[in-house]
């Protein structure tokens, strides 16, 4: 230890003054120990704050764009079109872009507003009705979450990916009865009946149960992000993932409650 101090000590007097002044006084070490600790946005982290700023940004392009595809509602087709590939584009992205994730939330609402303004042509009433009960969803899963109740789990979450790989099957080959005329229905195999019962209802509740779960991975998702101090921007791709289940819900409740409500 001797021999190490030797061979580093300054071999000019104005090395070992500069040697000197980086030493801290007793004062300066408190004045620092004493100092509020960062806070996340400080250290670029996520943080629930920031996080919840994201989110409702960009429910708040999504309510612009459903505005212009309410007054507009033929721009629903291309906005299907174009908020698929976004939403491919970012849910592969291994960085999540602000404007990508915007972007998106402006074109899903374009086509929420079109497909809202189809249902409402139809059914009175449902849209409030759809709404009000998308809301509800959301608000006792962050309830239940939020108080511990409900978390991810591996087996539930592969579950739900077998679950959701079947329903994508499904909605598929629906859509290719429809194409080629197997079924006129408006919903095609949907409405088909089950002891009375229409398809569509059943696959609504069970479809409602694994939005629901969704919104549980991305709550789960968020909090392990803030937990073990995420980037700040990854608090895009939880807002993103809400936008996305909480359009996907919606469109499933309209099309339940469709089942039960009087038609024009």
């Amino acid at each position: 230890m001797a021999e190490f101090a030797y061979r580093n000590m300054p071999t000019n007097p104005q090395a070992a003054a500069a040697s000197a002044a980086v030493i801290p006084t007793a004062a300066q070490l408190n004045q620092q120990f004493t100092q509020p600790t960062a806070t996340p946005d400080q250290m670029e982290r996520m943080s629930y704050e920031d996080t919840i700023a994201k989110v409702v940004g960009a429910f708040a392009v999504l309510l612009v764009g459903a505005a212009v595809g309410w007054f507009v509602p033929a721009l629903w087709i291309p906005a299907a079109v174009v908020g698929l590939v976004l939403g491919l584009v970012n849910a592969f992205k291994k960085q999540p872009s602000p404007a990508l994730i915007l972007i998106y939330s402006g074109v899903q609402g374009v086509f929420v507003g079109g497909i809202s303004a189809f249902y409402a042509s139809l059914w009175d009433g449902i849209i409030p009705s759809a709404v009000l009960g998308t809301l509800g969803v959301v608000a006792v899963t962050l309830a239940l979450f939020a108080s511990g109740k409900v978390r991810a789990s591996k087996r539930a979450t592969k579950i739900f990916l077998v679950a959701m790989v079947g329903y994508l099957a499904f909605s598929l080959i629906n859509v290719g009865l429809m194409v080629f005329g197997v079924t006129d229905s408006m919903f095609g195999a949907r409405d088909f009946t089950i002891l009375g019962i229409p398809l569509g209802v059943i696959l609504g509740i069970f479809v409602v149960i694994m939005a629901a779960y969704s919104l549980v991975l991305d709550f789960d998702f968020i909090k392990r992000g803030i937990d073990s101090g995420a980037p700040r921007v990854y608090g895009w791709t939880g807002a993103f993932g809400i936008i996305a289940t909480v359009v996907w819900l919606y469109l499933e409740m309209l099309r339940l409650l469709s089942y039960f409500m009087p038609r024009n």
